[in-house]
């Protein structure tokens, strides 16, 4: 027999399952605009990444954006799309830019790979400081 526990856990499993589809599903119900920067976002980070992928950077910043995806979609299987997935980005990139940040003299801004990581550190600067206000906003109740 389930017990009230397990039916809340059941359907926890199951958000999840259908966490992937489901988010892609609501960015793709975002503004044009939003749905730009998200796909630039992960352009950069992703194919950037592998592209990079001898440089030291490139593997962390791989990590990072597997942890977001990993992070933002149980964020988004508990509580569906609202502010607080910011979080994910918070928690990833925020260690990710000051290891970048102390690494940038290491940076050849002659080189390709130089301007990936001033562009990807910039986006994700960017990114960072509107996720810490969306998750400062969720937690002060408002939601989408």
């Amino acid at each position: 027999m389930l017990q009230t526990t397990d039916v809340g856990a059941l359907d926890s499993l199951i958000n999840l399952a259908a966490a992937p589809g489901a988010f892609n599903a609501a960015i793709m119900a975002q503004p044009v605009w939003l749905q730009a920067w998200v796909a630039w976002m992960a352009t950069i980070n992703v194919i950037g990444g592998f592209l990079f992928l001898r440089r030291a950077e490139a593997k962390w910043i791989l990590l990072a954006m597997l942890g977001n995806i990993i992070l933002m979609n149980l964020l988004f299987a508990q509580f569906g799309y609202q502010r607080i997935l910011g979080l994910a980005h918070m928690v990833f990139w925020t260690p990710l830019l000051i290891y970048l940040w102390r690494r940038q003299a290491r940076w050849d801004f002659s080189a390709l790979s130089g301007i990936w990581l001033w562009v990807l550190f910039t986006t994700n600067l960017i990114s960072l400081i509107i996720d810490y206000a969306d998750v400062a906003r969720y937690l002060l109740g408002e939601r989408i």
